[in-house]
């Protein structure tokens, strides 16, 4: 059963974009258990995908990364990544406001100088009295019920997302891990990141519950 849409605002309208073609923009506020930001998808029309399981990417609010091409991260090359890939092929960009990994910009700033005395990304967050990733996937998932699309493949490399998503519902039918995007700024953030994925990952790669395209 989708969510109950009566009570939240949503607006849609098409957005022509420079480089990746005319996606259907929805914005979403009041999502059951959210908060007062206003998160949005830009849905892309299928070309080559399966309709019957449209691939998602599920990408979190990075200003340094997204707007101004910081080298800290990936953030802004895999939403490049990603908006590429679905202009081609279809499918949907769901845009979580959530900077930071769940802690905001002036949090996120103050673990970037912990960063620069030697810590990596997660061991600065919880210095600071954060968890290592406060983000929450369950509004991607109200969103997709909202857009009737209970069945995805997932483009990430994060396999926390494909758990807080299958905990809230949504058949993840396979995860597509995105390129590896390394400078000589990030290297140590990416391999934080992988070291952590392949910690929450190992008892459902054991099990076998999520299928992946390598």
């Amino acid at each position: 059963m989708g969510a109950d849409v009566k009570k939240m605002d949503i607006t849609r309208t098409v957005l022509p974009l420079e480089h990746y073609g005319s996606p259907e923009i929805v914005s979403f506020r009041g999502l059951p258990g959210g908060d007062d930001k206003d998160h949005f998808a830009l849905i892309f029309t299928s070309r080559h995908g399966d309709p019957k399981d449209p691939l998602v990417r599920i990408h979190s609010e990075c200003v340094t990364g997204d707007v101004l091409g910081s080298l800290r991260c990936d953030c802004g090359k895999q939403l490049a990544e990603a908006l590429s890939r679905l202009s081609l092929e279809g499918g949907i960009l769901i845009y979580l406001r959530q900077e930071g990994r769940g802690i905001g910009l002036d949090e996120k700033l103050r673990a970037y100088k912990l960063q620069d005395s030697g810590f990596d990304t997660y061991e600065a967050n919880v210095r600071l009295g954060h968890q290592e990733d406060a983000r929450s996937y369950g509004l991607a998932a109200e969103i997709l019920r909202v857009l009737e699309v209970p069945r995805i493949r997932l483009l990430t490399r994060n396999p926390d997302k494909v758990r807080q998503l299958r905990n809230a519902g949504i058949d993840v039918a396979l995860q597509v891990k995105t390129g590896l995007h390394v400078n000589p700024r990030n290297e140590k953030y990416l391999q934080a990141k992988e070291r952590r994925a392949a910690r929450v990952a190992g008892s459902d790669v054991k099990r076998g519950t999520v299928k992946r395209e390598e």
